[in-house]
C-alpha cells in the first residue's frame, strides 16, 4: 500500500463515521476515492450541479449557501458535504464555496451507497443529517432553518436546553463522574448557596484527574475552573458564539441576575449557527502579527456585502461589523501585554464614536482612549501605557483603522489619563460648553469599554449621566450643536444637493442622514440619564423614559433603519464594482419608491429636530 493511500486511510480513521468501519473496509477505501483541490473563493459545487461524490475536507474550509444566498454551514477538516446531493439523485441543492485553499477526498456515489447499505453505523450517521437539513432548508416555505436562525434576535436564555446539573464543591471526583454519567452531561456546575463557584467538565476529568493521577476521592473544588466566564440570559446568541469562539470555551453558564439557569454547550446546535463572521473573529484571536491581523480584517468589505445581500437589518450589520473591530482591538491589547508584561496598575481601553455605538459599517479611522486607575504614577507607569497605546494604535492603523485625523486616540497623551483626570474633563465640558467642549462631548459621550477593568468606566459613566441630566443649559447647547447637522431636504420636500466638487448633485447620507438621528438619540439619552450607547437602544429607552413619545420614537427608528440600509446598499454596490465605499449618493441612483421613502425619513428627522429645539428654546 503506497504512502498516499496510507495517509488517506489514517486521516479517515480519525473521523466519524469512517472510524466505525471495520479495519479491512477502511484499508480498502482509499483506492476507491479521488483527490481534488479548490482555490480560495472558488465554487466547489454549484446549485443544480451534478454531484456524485461525498466530499471530505482534508485541509482548508468551505461554506455552504442556500439558493437564496443564506449561509447554512461552515465546514472544516474532517467534515463532509455533498450528502444532500447524494440523497437527491446526485443533484446539488446548495452552493459550496472554498473559504480557503482546500483539498478534498471524494467518495463516489456507488461506494457511498454500498457503505450505507452494508454498515448500519455509517448509514445512521448520514441519514439524520440528510433529512433534517433538507427539512430545515424548506421550513415554513420561507427559508427559515436551524442554520439560518437570526443570531441577532435569539437570546442566550432561548438556547438553554435543560436545567443545570449542580454539585457541591466538597463532593468527590468519583461522585461527580457518577453524576455526569447518570445525567448524561459533559459538565457540572459547582454551586454553594445558589451561587456559581466553578465548572467541571469531562476534559477536566481527563486532564486534571486521570492524566495527573489524582485520587478519585479528591474534592471537586481542587480540579474545577473557578469563576467561569458566563453571560446573562438576555445576551444575543451572536454574542454567545463570539464569547465561546474567543475563549475556546465548550461550556458557557447562562445567568439570570446571580442565579445560573443552564449551560450552553459546543453542540451541533451551536456549531450549525456559526457564521462566517464568528469564524473570522475566531481567526483574529489566533493571529500574532500586525500583517496577519490585517489579512483577516481586510475581509470586512466582503462580509458587509454578504450581510446586505442577505437582508440583514442595518442595526444588526453595525453590531456584526463592530464585533470585528472589537476583536482586533482586544487581540492587539493581548499581544501588547505579552510584549510589555502585565499592566502595573489596572486600566481600561474604550472605543468612542461609531465603534462605541456598535454602528460601524466598514473599516474607518480609529477613535479610542484609555482610563487608568488613580494609583497611576506618571514617572513609574507612564512609559508602559504609552508603549502599550502606541502598539495598539499602530496595529489598528496597519489593519486599516487609520489614525484619527483629530488625534482622538489613546496614543495621544491627553486621552490616556487616570480616572480622576477624566472626571475633570467631563465636568469642565459640561460647566463650560464652548464650541470645542461641545465637539468633544459629542465624541466622548459615546464611550464603550472594550478591554480591562470595567469598573473604571462604571464610575465615570455614572457621574456623566448624573451631571448631564441636571444641566439644562448644557443640554440646550448640545441641541444647538446637533442642529448643525440637518437632513438634505428643502421647504418643498426637494432634495438639497451638494453643488460643485467631487460630489456635485449628491447628498451625504452619513452626516446629513445618519448623524442627525444619532445626535437626537444621544441628547435624549443624556437628558433622561439613559446608559445605552447604541442609537437604536437609546431611542427605545427614550420612549420608555417618556422623553420621546411612542410615535416619535417609532418614526425615528423606522427612519434610522431606512436611511442606514439605503447607505449600506449603496456601499455594497460600490464594493461589488470594486469602488472604495463612501456616503455620497445622487437621487437619480434611487428608485421612485426609495426617493419617496427617503424624503419621508428626512421629514421625520426635521420634525423631531424642530420639536426638540422648541421644547428647549433653542433657535434653529
Amino acid at each position: 500500500m503506497d504512502v498516499e493511500l496510507i495517509e488517506i486511510r489514517d486521516f479517515l480513521s480519525a473521523y466519524h463515521p469512517f472510524d466505525l468501519l471495520p479495519p479491512e473496509v477502511l484499508t480498502a477505501l482509499p483506492v476507491k476515492m479521488e483527490v481534488s483541490y479548490s482555490k480560495k473563493g472558488s465554487t466547489v459545487v454549484g446549485c443544480g450541479d451534478e454531484c456524485a461524490f461525498l466530499y471530505v475536507v482534508r485541509t482548508g474550509a468551505v461554506e455552504t449557501y442556500s439558493p437564496d444566498g443564506q449561509l447554512l454551514a461552515h465546514l472544516s477538516e474532517g467534515e463532509a458535504f455533498g450528502i444532500h446531493a447524494l440523497l437527491n439523485e446526485c443533484v446539488a441543492l446548495n452552493k459550496v464555496i472554498a473559504l480557503e485553499d482546500s483539498l478534498f477526498y471524494k467518495l463516489p456515489y456507488e461506494e457511498f451507497e454500498s457503505l450505507r447499505e452494508n454498515y448500519k453505523q455509517f448509514a445512521y450517521f448520514f441519514a439524520p443529517i440528510g433529512a433534517s437539513r433538507l427539512r430545515d432548508a424548506h421550513a415554513h416555505g420561507n427559508g427559515d432553518s436551524v442554520e439560518q436562525v437570526n443570531l441577532m434576535t435569539i437570546q442566550a436564555g432561548d438556547l438553554v436546553g435543560r436545567d443545570p446539573i449542580i454539585i457541591g464543591r466538597n463532593a468527590t471526583v468519583k461522585e461527580a463522574a457518577e453524576k455526569m454519567r447518570e445525567e448524561r452531561v459533559s459538565c457540572l456546575l459547582i454551586c454553594e448557596e445558589n451561587k456559581l463557584q466553578g465548572i467541571m467538565t469531562d476534559r477536566d476529568l481527563r486532564n486534571r484527574v486521570v492524566a495527573a493521577g489524582l485520587d478519585y476521592s479528591t474534592a471537586v473544588e481542587k480540579i474545577m475552573t473557578a469563576d467561569p466566564i458566563s453571560l446573562p440570559t438576555d445576551s444575543l446568541a451572536f454574542d454567545v458564539l463570539l464569547t465561546m469562539s474567543r475563549g475556546n470555551i465548550r461550556h458557557l453558564p447562562i445567568m439570570k441576575e446571580e442565579e445560573v439557569v443552564g449551560v450552553i454547550t459546543n453542540t451541533n446546535l451551536v456549531q450549525r449557527q456559526t457564521t462566517s463572521v464568528v469564524y473570522l473573529i475566531g481567526d483574529i484571536y489566533k493571529k500574532t502579527t500586525y500583517d496577519s491581523l490585517a489579512g483577516t480584517v481586510k475581509q470586512i468589505p466582503n462580509v458587509l456585502l454578504n450581510l446586505v445581500d442577505s437582508g440583514v437589518s442595518a442595526n444588526n450589520i453595525g453590531h456584526i461589523i463592530t464585533s470585528i473591530s472589537d476583536a482586533t482591538t482586544i487581540r492587539l491589547l493581548q499581544l501588547a501585554e505579552e510584549k510589555f508584561g502585565p499592566p502595573p496598575v489596572p486600566y481600561l481601553w474604550l472605543a468612542s464614536g461609531s465603534q462605541a455605538r456598535h454602528e460601524q459599517t466598514g473599516v474607518s479611522d480609529q477613535d479610542n482612549c484609555l482610563i487608568i486607575n488613580d494609583d497611576y504614577d506618571e514617572k513609574e507607569h507612564g512609559t508602559y501605557f504609552k508603549e502599550l497605546s502606541k502598539f495598539v494604535c499602530d496595529g489598528l492603523n496597519v489593519c486599516g483603522y487609520i489614525y484619527c485625523p483629530g488625534d482622538m486616540m489613546a496614543i495621544t497623551d491627553k486621552w490616556r489619563q487616570p480616572l480622576k483626570v477624566w472626571k475633570k474633563y467631563f465636568t469642565r465640558w459640561m460647566l463650560e460648553p464652548e464650541p470645542k467642549a461641545l465637539m468633544l462631548s459629542s465624541i466622548f459621550f459615546d464611550l464603550r469599554a472594550i478591554h480591562g477593568d470595567m469598573s473604571l468606566f462604571d464610575e465615570l459613566h455614572g457621574m456623566i449621566l448624573e451631571k448631564a441630566q441636571a444641566n439644562r443649559i448644557f443640554i440646550a447647547m448640545m441641541i444647538g450643536n446637533a442642529l448643525t447637522h440637518t437632513p438634505p431636504l428643502g421647504f418643498f420636500r426637494n432634495f438639497v444637493l451638494i453643488r460643485g466638487g467631487d460630489h456635485d448633485h449628491q447628498f451625504d447620507l452619513k452626516h446629513n442622514g445618519v448623524v442627525p438621528i444619532v445626535d437626537i438619540a444621544r441628547i435624549y439619552s443624556l437628558e433622561a440619564g439613559i446608559a445605552a450607547v447604541n442609537t437604536h437602544d437609546r431611542l427605545l429607552a427614550g420612549q420608555g423614559a417618556k422623553v420621546l413619545s411612542e410615535a416619535g420614537a417609532q418614526d425615528l427608528l423606522d427612519s434610522y433603519e431606512f436611511i442606514s440600509i439605503t447607505r449600506l446598499k449603496h456601499q455594497a454596490e460600490q464594493i461589488r464594482q470594486g469602488i472604495k465605499p463612501d456616503n455620497f449618493m445622487a437621487p437619480d441612483d434611487l428608485s421612485h419608491f426609495e426617493r419617496n421613502h427617503l424624503r419621508d425619513a428626512f421629514s421625520v428627522v426635521k420634525t423631531i429636530q424642530a420639536a426638540m429645539a422648541s421644547s428647549h428654546q433653542v433657535n434653529i
